[in-house]
């Protein structure tokens, strides 16, 4: 046996080795476009493998970017106004995950929180993924998938998100205010009232007993794309071939960005809101541009 037949077993054996261990290329870029420090915070779901941190900080117009490994399900959002107090304890006043610290170590948001939810290489090898405002809204935040390897999209494999800063247009009666008085964030009906028909609890736990509500359709209007209800599955759960896709995820992307990547503005909420309502870092090169972002998706993973 020649040189080159004892290498191509050891080949396939390493190729197989890799398939195994779950590595995969695909990554999850994470960036700032607003005009002030965010804190992602990351939440694997039971049973999945993790990503390297559950929580960072993020300063305007900074990046991330987080190897995603094979069959990886789980949620990320951005913390606000976060600081540590005098026993060093970390909090932040939205999407707080209680650690007490800036790994979330485990923890979810504390409710309201925008969410983008994903799961790997799920049902037909395809992957899920959405932005849910189910649990209420504190960022305008996108995903876009970015195709690598020859990845098949597929039609499903689209922008979206929400653009719209919800916060300004919020009822009043879902408002969250922060100790100077400015809005910071926008309750779901289900934690403001906690009413069977708001939760979908209950005798409406179900599709045909659980309908959108006056508020959901408030959120639902603005965010065309978003989840605003638990069963809001028809318009806001997408798919992207897996394996060799990745995602940008991006929080207070401009109107610019998401046309720049080809989708319609008034389907993630920029139709009706314009990016200045909202604080956004400079732009410092054409790599941040694009950024556009999007999502959607898969019905709740937790």
């Amino acid at each position: 046996m020649s040189g080159q037949e004892h290498r191509a077993p050891i080949a396939l054996l390493l190729i197989l080795i890799v398939s195994v261990s779950g590595v995969s290329s695909r990554t999850l870029t994470i960036t700032n476009h607003c005009g002030h420090t965010v804190w992602p915070g990351i939440l694997s779901s039971s049973g999945s493998p993790t990503l390297e941190t559950t929580g960072f900080a993020l300063e305007p117009g900074q990046s991330r970017s987080l190897p995603a490994p094979h069959g990886w399900s789980g949620r990320l959002w951005g913390r606000t106004h976060c600081s540590v107090d005098s026993a060093g304890r970390f909090s932040c006043v939205t999407g707080n995950c209680g650690s007490g610290q800036l790994d979330c170590a485990g923890h979810g948001a504390k409710p309201p929180a925008t969410l983008a939810e994903f799961t790997f290489d799920g049902h037909g090898g395809l992957d899920f993924y959405d932005v849910s405002l189910v649990d209420g809204y504190n960022l305008p935040m996108l995903v876009e998938p970015r195709h690598t390897h020859g990845a098949a999209a597929g039609p499903n494999c689209v922008v979206t998100g929400c653009v719209m800063d919800l916060n300004g247009a919020c009822p009043s009666e879902l408002r969250v205010g922060s100790s100077d008085g400015r809005a910071v964030a926008c309750r779901s009906a289900c934690e403001a009232f906690g009413s069977a028909e708001h939760c979908c609890h209950g005798e409406h736990g179900n599709p045909n007993t659980c309908w959108p509500t006056v508020y959901s359709q408030f959120f639902k209007k603005s965010c065309p794309r978003a989840y605003s209800y638990a069963y809001d599955d028809a318009t806001s759960t997408f798919t992207c071939g897996g394996g060799g896709t990745s995602y940008a995820i991006t929080f207070c992307p401009s109107t610019t960005s998401v046309k720049s990547v080809g989708t319609d503005a008034a389907s993630v909420g920029g139709g009706l809101v314009g990016s200045s309502s909202w604080p956004v870092a400079p732009r410092h090169g054409s790599s941040l541009v694009l950024l556009g972002v999007a999502i959607a998706a898969l019905a709740p993973i937790f």
